[in-house]
């Protein structure tokens, strides 16, 4: 099941919401390295973190699955939001210095597929952000938040997907140690829950982040897609073919 536009949106205006942004933005600022006048390209719902991480970029856009749905952004100015197919960048090659994951690659039809089209369009030595649900954890559970939708990972699948799109992984971290509960008495003690899950159960964090770099020494194996997906707007009316009528021979 893919996470609307809507329910992104209405989530991260919650308590709830706006909590886990403040610990997931903790763990992506603890593999995030500095990139002087970098490009930087935000794939899925990650609105939230690039007004945090892209206030010192060259460029910032905002690429939003078309499964998914877009909003305009930023609110003031032009915007760089772009409804995209993730197998089919529209970007040429080599021309992005990082991208950032968020909601996407747990939604992705293919992901290796995502993963070889974001290396094509990253430049040599480019850095990739990926942050999605951890499978021990307890938000991958619960279908009240974001992560409890798609598929979740583990490190070692990860590990596997980055390995063979030709992603070398390089730091990790971890968010959401507090359980995604409403109550406002658990979430009066967040900060407790999360200090104490950093240190006591680790490896049931409600997400993975993980940087990985661009590999530029190995080959790969160049295979015609087999098919191309093709949208249409939903508005646009579908005419039914009309079969074709079998004559017999005489």
């Amino acid at each position: 099941m893919n996470s609307d536009i809507v329910d992104l949106r209405s989530f991260y205006a919650t308590t709830l919401g706006r909590l886990a942004e403040r610990s997931i933005a903790m763990a992506i600022a603890s593999v995030w390295a500095n990139l002087p006048n970098e490009r930087l390209v935000g794939l899925g719902y990650v609105l939230p973190w690039l007004d945090r991480f892209g206030s010192d970029a060259d460029r910032v856009f905002a690429f939003m699955p078309a499964t998914q749905g877009a909003v305009n952004w930023p609110p003031q100015g032009p915007s760089a939001t772009a409804l995209v197919f993730d197998e089919e960048l529209p970007l040429v090659d080599s021309s992005i210095d990082r991208m950032l994951l968020v909601h996407s690659l747990e939604h992705a039809e293919n992901p290796r597929e995502t993963l070889k089209e974001i290396w094509r369009v990253l430049a040599p030595g480019g850095r990739l952000v990926i942050v999605v649900p951890n499978r021990r954890g307890v938000w991958a559970r619960f279908e009240h938040t974001p992560f409890g939708t798609g598929r979740p990972f583990s490190r070692g699948q990860l590990t596997e997907l980055l390995r063979e799109a030709n992603f070398t992984p390089g730091a990790w971290a971890d968010g959401l140690f507090f359980p995604p509960s409403r109550r406002r008495w658990v979430l009066r003690f967040h900060e407790l829950l999360e200090k104490s899950g950093r240190r006591f159960w680790p490896m049931f964090s409600g997400v993975i982040v993980v940087e990985a770099q661009k590999r530029l020494y190995q080959g790969l194996p160049v295979t015609q897609r087999a098919s191309r997906r093709v949208f249409v707007p939903v508005l646009t009316p579908q005419g039914a073919t009309r079969a074709a009528r079998i004559v017999p021979r005489p």
